[in-house]
C-alpha cells in the first residue's frame, strides 16, 4: 500500500493503495448507480414486459436480498478475506445484470434484481470495510468522502442515463451498461488487490446463517408489504411478521451456543457499536423518507416535472460527499461523537425546514433543505463508520462493519412502513371526506390521484383536491422524518466521548 503495511491476525496488505481506491469507487458505483438509473425506466419496462401490479417488486426484492445477505458476506470477509467476497459480490452483480437486459418477463426481471441484490450485499459493506483496512484514522474521512461522492454523481446522472435509454434507446440498456463497467471493477481488484490472509480450520455456523437469512427476510418482507400487499393485520401481515421475529430469537438462542458464530452477539452489547447502529438506522429512514416523498410533494403539490423533482433530491447526495470528505478535520479535533452530534444538529435543522414546506414553496427550497440534511448526514455517518472501524482488529472489522450497513437497510425497511401508513392513512381519509361537490369524482387512490393530475380533462376542482390531499400527506411524512432526526440525534450522543481505549478483544 505504497509502502504501508497493515498487520493484524497474521494478515497484510500488499496492494498499492491509488488503484485499489480507483477499484473501489468503480465497485461501489455499480450499485450507486442502479439505485437511481432504474426509476426512470419503470413506465418503459411496464409498457414492454406487462406486469404493473408486480413492478414494486422491482424494488423491494433488491432491497430484501442485499439487506439480509449484508452481515454474511461481512462474516466470510473476516474469515477468507476481502478479496473473494469482492469478486463474488461483482460476479453476482454481473449475472443479475446479464440477466434483467435480456429478460422476458417481469418475473425474470424481478428474479435478475434478486440476484444483483446478492452482489450489491456483498460490495456495500466490504468495500467500506477495506478502505477500513488501507487507511488510517486521519485519512479514512477523505476517502469516505470520495465514496460518498459516487452516490452523488450518480444521483444526477443515474436518473438523466436511464431516461436517455428509455426514451432513445432501450430500457435493458440500464442493466447493460452495468458489465463494462464491472469488468473494469473485476479487472482492477484481480490485478491491484492482494492481501495475506491466515487459513486455518473454521467451524462454519449453516443453521445460524440460514436462521438470520430466513429470519430477516421474512420480517423485512412483512414491513415492506404490509398495507400494499395485504392488511397489516389479516393472517398472512401477522404470519409473516411473527414467523421473521421467531426466526431472529432462534437465531440469537442458536449464536450463543455456536462455536464461530455468524455474528457474534458482542456486537449488539458494546456502547459504542449500539449507539452508531441505531444512529445509521435512523439515518436510513431519513434517507428513504426523503427520497421517497420529495419528489411526491416536488410534482404533485409544487407542480414542477421529474427532471426538476430529481434534481432537488439529488441535492441531498450532493451536500453528503462535501461534509463527509471534511469531517477528518473535525473528529480529530473534537471526537467522534461531537462531530456525530452536530451533523445530526444540522439534520435537525434540515429536516425542520423541509417539516415547514408551504403548497406554495419554491423547488429551491426543497433544494436547500435537502442540501442542508444531505450535508449534515456526511457529518454524522462518516465518523460513526470510521468510529466503528478503529475500535477492532482486521478479523472483526468486517463483521461490525456489515452490522452497521444492515441497521442501515433495516431503518430503510422500517421508514418504508411508517411513512407509507403515514401518507397513506391521510389520502385514504381525505379522498374518503371530499367537498360535497365533488363527491364521485375524486380518485380512490393514489395512483388514480396522479392519472388525474396527468390528465387535461380533470377538472381544477378535483386537481387543486388532490394537491391538497399529496401535500398534506408528505407534510405528515416530513414532520415524521423531522421527529426521527431527533431521536437519531438522541441515539448518536449514546456514544462514548473517548473511543482511543476502546479495542475489543472478543
Amino acid at each position: 500500500m505504497s509502502g504501508t503495511t497493515e498487520q493484524s491476525s497474521g494478515v497484510g496488505f500488499r496492494s498499492e493503495r491509488g488503484p485499489v481506491l480507483i477499484a473501489m469507487m468503480v465497485t461501489m458505483s455499480l450499485i450507486a448507480l442502479d439505485s437511481t438509473i432504474i426509476a426512470t425506466a419503470v413506465p418503459s419496462i411496464v409498457h414492454q414486459l406487462g406486469g404493473f401490479a408486480q413492478f414494486p417488486w422491482l424494488f423491494s426484492i433488491y432491497l430484501l436480498t442485499q439487506a439480509v445477505t449484508v452481515p454474511l458476506y461481512g462474516k466470510f470477509s473476516d474469515v477468507i478475506g476481502r478479496r473473494p467476497i469482492l469478486l463474488l459480490g461483482i460476479g453476482l452483480f454481473l449475472g443479475g445484470s446479464l440477466l434483467g437486459g435480456f429478460a422476458w418477463s417481469m418475473p425474470t426481471l424481478i428474479l435478475a434484481r434478486g440476484i444483483q441484490g446478492l452482489g450489491a450485499g456483498a460490495i456495500q459493506p466490504t468495500t467500506v470495510t477495506v478502505i477500513g483496512d488501507m487507511y488510517t484514522i486521519e485519512e479514512r474521512a477523505k476517502v469516505q468522502g470520495y465514496l460518498a461522492s459516487v452516490w452523488g454523481i450518480s444521483s444526477v446522472v443515474g436518473p438523466t442515463i436511464g431516461g436517455l435509454f428509455a426514451q432513445y434507446l432501450s430500457w435493458r440498456w440500464i442493466f447493460l451498461i452495468n458489465l463494462p463497467l464491472g469488468a473494469l471493477a473485476f479487472g482492477l481488484l484481480r490485478s491491484r488487490f492482494t492481501e495475506n490472509v491466515e487459513r486455518r480450520q473454521h467451524k462454519v455456523d449453516y443453521l445460524g446463517a440460514g436462521l438470520l437469512a430466513t429470519g430477516c427476510s421474512l420480517f423485512i418482507l412483512g414491513l415492506l408489504e404490509g398495507g400494499v400487499a395485504w392488511p397489516w393485520l389479516s393472517p398472512m401481515g401477522l404470519g409473516v411478521g411473527t414467523s421473521g421475529v421467531a426466526l431472529i430469537a432462534l437465531f440469537v438462542w442458536v449464536e450463543r451456543r455456536a462455536i464461530e458464530p455468524t455474528v457474534p452477539l458482542w456486537v449488539f452489547s458494546r456502547r459504542i457499536l449500539i449507539a452508531t447502529d441505531l444512529g445509521t438506522a435512523g439515518a436510513g429512514a431519513i434517507m428513504v423518507g426523503l427520497a421517497s416523498y420529495i419528489p411526491t410533494y416536488s410534482q404533485g403539490v409544487i407542480g414542477v416535472g421529474p427532471v426538476i423533482a430529481g434534481l432537488a433530491v439529488a441535492a441531498l447526495m450532493l451536500g453528503w460527499p462535501v461534509a463527509s470528505s471534511n469531517s477528518g478535520r473535525l473528529y480529530l479535533h473534537i471526537g467522534f461523537r461531537n462531530t456525530s452530534t452536530i451533523g445530526m444538529i444540522i439534520v435537525v435543522i434540515g429536516t425542520g425546514l423541509a417539516a415547514s414546506l408551504g403548497s406554495k414553496s419554491s423547488i429551491w427550497q426543497v433544494g436547500l433543505a435537502c442540501f442542508i440534511i444531505g450535508a449534515g448526514l456526511g457529518l454524522t455517518v462518516s465518523p460513526m463508520v470510521v468510529a466503528i472501524q478503529s475500535v477492532v482488529g482486521w478479523d472483526r472489522r468486517g463483521v461490525v462493519t456489515a452490522t452497521h450497513m444492515f441497521s442501515r437497510s433495516m431503518g430503510s425497511a422500517i421508514g418504508v412502513a411508517v411513512f407509507g401508513a403515514i401518507a397513506n392513512t391521510t389520502i385514504a381519509h381525505r379522498f374518503a371526506n371530499p367537498p360535497a361537490g365533488l363527491s364521485g369524482t375524486v380518485p380512490k387512490n393514489v395512483d388514480g390521484a396522479a392519472q388525474a393530475l396527468g390528465n387535461s380533462h380533470s377538472s381544477s376542482a378535483v386537481i387543486s383536491f388532490i394537491r391538497v390531499a399529496l401535500f398534506q400527506a408528505t407534510h405528515h411524512v416530513l414532520i415524521a422524518v423531522s421527529c426521527v432526526s431527533i431521536l437519531t440525534l438522541m441515539a448518536v450522543t449514546l456514544m462514548p466521548k473517548r473511543i482511543d481505549q476502546l479495542v475489543f478483544a472478543d
